[in-house]
């Protein structure tokens, strides 16, 4: 489906749109102490540039990497501010001019311009917000129904096309890993691969409880039912060094694959379950028919898994773990969604919402992911009013 094309920008509005571009900066230059990132990058230029620097290759890669990587926000906030400078400039041009042409060019110039740097500045703003170890990572997605039963399988189903949707909108190619079906409809749990530049770094702003406020489609008496999910996402380790899984931890069980498939994997024991016996954590895998590659899949998610739970452990937050820090039910959620008796989606962490719930649950989540990366980056401060939750 096509988008429509930005309404272009007036002679009128330019100004409020260039001022709102110079404050945007000047709060990004503040949030992401981009002086200090100034100061560290010469100093770290100046060790270059020392005698018998090469001499620790190892010590030199990282010291030339750590520069890149403050390099790499400093560089398009410049060319971004020099943007912002020149459609100014070009603005107090057109203002000079007297009404004909070469106003109205001068105007459009600087029109075109600024909607560059608008679209520029937003996606600078995210790509600045992504700092962690494993922002850059792929993703490993899980959803559990919480209490509502019926409603909350469903609701998992709802919430798995929402992520879909998402995934497409951003580039992502997603891949089924595991699922579980409800007794009536929908799914108990399923676990899916998100691939992408960034796919953590983003995703990990969805993790939490979510809530769903509607008319149930499964009750007769047409009541308003509320119903929870949680979402779990943790980043794809690639370095096997960075998380050591003793085989002597591991109780690795062989299944057969439910569900509809080839006939290969309705006859053998290919799907595979691991259970990581210091922490509890059971992964499983059942979307291939090779064994060795749903064991090698499985292996996969449970490093990522098991380097979460060590580093919420270290954090003394077991937040991202559902089953240790209580019930997937209210209370515990990061946002809800009302179909009924109003429309409103809100993040209860940022107090970030809005009215157009369908376009959310279309997969129109990057408002709500700017949002949380902005709020995630000043601290997690207290929102007011984001705290209290919507009927």
């Amino acid at each position: 489906m096509e988008t429509a094309a930005p309404a272009a920008i007036t002679p009128e509005e330019l100004p409020a749109r260039l001022a709102k571009l110079r404050d945007g900066l000047a709060e990004m230059r503040k949030y992401l102490d981009l002086d200090s990132k100034r100061a560290a990058v010469a100093a770290l230029e100046e060790k270059t540039a020392a005698p018998g620097f090469w001499d620790d290759p190892k010590k030199a890669q990282e010291t030339i990497a750590e520069a890149n990587v403050n390099k790499a926000i400093l560089k398009p906030y410049d060319e971004l501010t020099a943007c912002v400078d020149d459609a100014s400039a070009m603005a107090e041009l057109a203002d000079a001019e007297p009404a004909g042409p070469s106003r109205d060019s001068a105007f459009a110039e600087a029109a075109t311009i600024v909607a560059q740097a608008e679209t520029n500045f937003d996606a600078l703003r995210t790509q600045s917000l992504l700092s962690g170890p494993f922002d850059r990572c792929n993703a490993y997605l899980t959803l559990h129904a919480g209490a509502g039963g019926t409603e909350a399988c469903d609701w998992v189903s709802m919430l798995l096309r929402m992520y879909s949707r998402y995934c497409e909108r951003a580039g992502f190619a997603l891949e089924m890993m595991d699922e579980t079906p409800g007794d009536e409809a929908g799914l108990v749990t399923c676990t899916f691969a998100v691939r992408g530049a960034n796919a953590y770094g983003l995703l990990k702003a969805e993790r939490g409880v979510h809530r769903l406020v509607r008319i149930s489609p499964f009750d007769s008496n047409a009541r308003r039912h509320t119903s929870f999910a949680s979402l779990d996402v943790v980043a794809e380790i690639e370095d096997e060094t960075t998380v050591e899984l003793k085989p002597e931890d591991l109780e690795i069980d062989t299944y057969r694959s439910g569900g509809a498939g080839g006939q290969h994997v309705n006859k053998t024991d290919s799907a595979i379950r691991i259970k990581h016996i210091p922490t509890g954590i059971v992964v499983t895998c059942d979307a291939e028919r090779s064994q060795f590659a749903n064991r090698k899949k499985a292996m996969a998610v449970l490093r990522a898994k098991v380097y979460e739970y060590e580093e919420d452990k270290k954090r003394a937050a077991m937040e991202r773990f559902y089953g240790e820090k209580g019930s997937i039910s209210w209370g515990n959620q990061i946002r809800s969604y009302v179909l009924q008796p109003y429309t409103m989606a809100k993040d209860l962490r940022t107090g970030h919402e809005t009215g157009n719930v369908q376009a959310v649950l279309d997969g129109d989540l990057a408002q709500f992911i700017a949002a949380w990366l902005k709020w995630k980056s000043a601290g997690s401060p207290k929102i007011k009013g984001a705290a209290a939750d919507v009927d």
